[in-house]
């Protein structure tokens, strides 16, 4: 085996250091092929590697369609639904939600951990020096470099996607060392074994979990005593190892004498991994052969070999973009002291916005398994905060919002794999819950496709009686499409859904009575309006939120029905319901409205801020198109105010960008880019009096830890250099004074383009437009400040224009 003892970054790299290793989980380094994550925690003598599997989650098939028929059972159904809305119009508010509640099913499954891999070097007697651990966000590789007793060891970490397993590779300088290594789960072991080769163990995974804040449930995680409804919820581990030492096993574990160097891989198969991708079932047995087949194929393949394929896999993804808010992005930081603790702001925007497409590469790949979750595909807790489940009241839409612009499209596709399932399992919930065609999802969903509410009859309303999560997610299709321009995905993949969506919220509106149609019930997630008797209440008719997805799937399926034609009914319906809408109101405060009408929110400053969703990311309202709108919905920004925690300090930065206003999005970026001052283990109310911050390792927080921070980092400052919503491709639209250097190559534009620029003392120095695809035919119209030029880019052509948009000369090569 070659040594991996030389570095394996490159010049222009960007890695994050560590001089300890992690204490805690939320000081590892996370490293992720899509399908299994790990968090690395380092150490000279003892090092954990906590692992996961992102198909590892409680529950089975049938739980869905289960729990529709207990809430079928207990009355609710479309005549329960007339009851509520009678209820509704005449403000009998209590009488409401009661009936509502019943319409609530259980909750969705657990996120789990699945592994714990144990290394022991030495016998604990020598003297051990630790130099530090790296992460690469440009490879995906966690180094480590200790000395024991005068020898040097490198240790490296990565989880390749081309050859599907977790690799530890180690080498050793100046004589042979000791190894021991454990594999153990927290989940139910029921077989666990050692060999020369390395280890094997099998798992049975809880077929239902309840989420912490669920304390009326006495079984939090239930196991079941074999196979349920055909489904065996089991997983196999199986690590194999390379050594030159001589290799003892026992009961408790593996272990080598005098080795010079070890490679590890590690693979899982599990049964749910089978069902999320449609194949045949396997036994137990089958499981550890697959295991055991893909470590080995790996293991042969050898390190230098892993490394080389992991390596252009992951440079090939995440190179094909980059954001440089500053002079400095290639080197090794200390994050304590120069991101946490640091004074370069700009160093320290660049960081997150890698980091950010680090995760998202890590956590969310084609054809690995479902999409990144509230904590990605990272999670050692097996009770985790909300179940570390899809919230798809905004945290599951907000890991996806930089996907398509940070060149990471790819990444966006195992959402479209979870749509296509709530499309499925959502088209009953509709019909037996709502009396309505098409499919609906609520507030909650998991990897078996839940679409009820949740809330076990006693969850408020305010979040749990929300049908537009469906709605909001299909949005995601049709922004794939417009990055891409591929009519393909668009007739084939997007259009089924959107039209299932569409269906839904016909059938779902109502007459008002004067001409124009409601949603009744209505919730602004998460927040209360005060009634007349000065009452918090929930349920009310067609708030902005609701109003504004509407609309946007009803436009956005016209516009498909345009391009591809489809001879269906359907459209015709939408285009007689779309001017029915209530389109957005502004308040006597001068604010934007949150309900149908001017009513008093129990919150002013709530974290939510639903209204807000037709500026960012829905594109109904901006500063030229509806000046008066965008002026409300700025004083609507200034009335919730700052801080809050990782995800909505995200929503505001990009919304302060899409208004451009760049300093406030610049000071709640600097906010929200402090070190978490709480407790990392204690989870913060969710009325959003504790903010938020950023762990030892750059995990964004609620608290407690949620990814979507992160990802929503990524997306607000994406939104800060660069948009390309409103038919226009927008340069530096809301750039801070104080970030007057930078440079970006790679981005991604709607109508299917890629952009280069760079910028010093504040103003555009050059730009480059390719058409990756997209119709050719029409111009594309580039702005920056108050200058716009049109020109038509043809089909794999690119256009070269320098600091005034003036077109360069052919061949000139752009100083970005």
């Amino acid at each position: 085996m070659n040594s991996p003892l030389s570095d394996t970054h490159l010049p222009g790299d960007l890695r994050l250091a560590w001089p300890q290793p992690a204490a805690h989980w939320n000081e590892a380094a996370p490293v992720g092929n899509g399908r299994l994550g790990a968090m690395v925690f380092g150490g000279a003598h003892q090092a954990r590697i906590q692992i996961n599997d992102s198909t590892v989650w409680s529950g089975t098939p049938a739980g869905p369609a289960e729990a529709l028929a207990e809430v079928l059972a207990q009355g609710a159904g479309p005549k329960r639904l007339a009851e509520v809305r009678a209820a509704i119009a005449d403000e009998r508010y209590r009488a409401a939600e009661a009936l509502l509640m019943s319409f609530q099913g259980r909750y969705t499954q657990e996120y789990l951990p699945y592994a714990d891999l144990l290394l022991t070097l030495g016998s604990g007697a020598e003297t051990a020096a630790y130099r530090g651990r790296t992460l690469n966000l440009d490879n995906g590789v966690v180094q480590e470099d200790l000395e024991l007793d005068g020898r040097r060891i490198r240790r490296l970490t990565w989880a390749g996607a081309p050859a599907g397993v977790l690799c530890v590779a180690l080498a050793v300088e100046g004589g042979g060392a000791d190894l021991r290594l454990a594999l153990q789960s927290p989940l139910r072991t029921v077989h666990t074994a050692y060999d020369q080769d390395g280890a094997a163990l099998g798992v049975e995974i809880p077929v239902d979990g309840a989420p912490a804040h669920e304390p009326t449930v006495t079984e939090p995680l239930r196991y079941a005593e074999g196979p349920v409804d055909g489904y065996d919820p089991y997983g196999a581990l199986v690590l194999k190892v390379a050594t030159d030492g001589r290799v003892t096993t026992d009961q408790d574990g593996w272990a080598v004498e005098g080795m010079t160097y070890a490679l590890l891989t590690l693979a899982s198969s599990t049964a749910a991994a089978d069902h999320w991708a449609g194949r045949e079932p396997r036994t137990r047995q089958q499981h550890q052969q697959q295991a055991a087949a893909t470590a080995a194929r790996a293991l042969a393949k050898g390190a230098e070999e892993l490394l080389r394929e992991h390596q252009a896999d992951l440079r090939g993804l995440l190179g094909a973009a980059a954001l440089q808010l500053g002079p400095r992005r290639a080197g090794t930081f200390d994050v304590a002291l120069d991101i946490l603790g640091g004074s370069d702001e700009l160093l320290t925007a660049t960081v997150l916005f890698q980091l950010g497409r680090y995760l998202l590469a890590s956590a969310s790949r084609p054809g690995a398994g479902p999409p990144a979750n509230l904590q990605g595909i990272w999670n050692a807790d097996p009770h985790p905060a909300w179940s570390s489940n899809y919230t798809i009241n905004i945290n599951t839409q907000m890991n996806y919002w930089g996907a398509e612009a940070a060149g990471l499209g790819s990444c966006h596709e195992p959402l479209f794999d979870l749509l296509d399932r709530l499309s499925a399992t959502g088209a009953p919930v509709a019909r037996e819950l709502y009396g309505a065609r098409g499919w609906v999802a609520h507030h909650n969903t998991d990897p078996w496709g839940w679409a009820l509410p949740v809330g076990m009859g006693h969850g408020n309303p305010s979040w749990s009686s929300w049908m537009m999560g469906g709605v909001w997610l299909s949005q995601h299709l049709w922004d794939h499409y417009e990055f891409t321009g591929d009519t393909g995905f668009l007739r084939d993949r997007a259009w089924p859904v959107l039209r299932g969506a569409a269906l839904f919220c016909l059938d779902w509106l109502v007459d008002d009575g004067s001409g124009g149609l409601d949603t009744v019930p209505s919730t602004s997630p998460e927040n209360l309006f005060r009634s007349r008797e000065g009452e918090p209440e929930s349920l009310t008719r067609s708030t902005a939120m609701d109003m504004a997805l509407i609309r946007a799937l009803f436009e956005r399926c016209l516009r498909a029905a345009d391009l591809l034609g489809p001879d269906d009914p359907v459209t015709a319906e939408i285009r007689a319901a779309l001017p029915r809408l209530r389109p957005p109101q502004v308040t006597a405060g001068g604010w934007l409205q949150e309900w149908a009408e001017d009513l008093p929110e129990v919150d002013p400053a709530h974290r939510h801020l639903s209204q807000m969703i037709a500026v960012h990311p829905l594109d109904l309202i901006d500063p030229d198109r509806s000046p008066a709108l965008a002026a409300a919905a700025l004083r609507l920004l200034d009335r919730r105010g700052p801080g809050a925690m990782g995800w909505s300090w995200a929503w505001k930065i990009a919304l302060r960008a899409r208004l451009r206003d760049p300093e406030t999005a610049r000071a709640l970026l600097l906010e929200a880019t402090r070190p978490l001052a709480a407790d990392p283990d204690t989870d913060a109310p969710v009325d959003g009096s504790q903010w938020g911050g950023l762990l030892p390792n750059l995990f964004s927080t609620h608290p407690p830890f949620q990814i979507d921070g992160n990802y929503g980092l990524m997306a607000g400052l994406t939104e800060m250099v660069l948009q390309s919503h409103a038919g226009h491709v927008h340069l530096l639209p809301a750039l801070p004074a104080d970030w007057a250097e930078g440079a970006a190559r790679g981005l991604r534009c709607r109508g299917g383009l890629e952009l280069d620029f760079a910028w010093s003392a504040g103003a555009l120095r050059s730009v480059t437009v390719r058409r990756l695809g997209g119709d050719d035919t029409a111009p594309v119209a580039v702005r920056c400040g108050d200058r716009t030029v049109r020109h038509r880019i043809a089909a794999g052509q690119e256009l070269r224009l320098d600091a005034a948009l003036r077109e360069r000369p052919a061949g000139t090569v752009p100083a970005c």
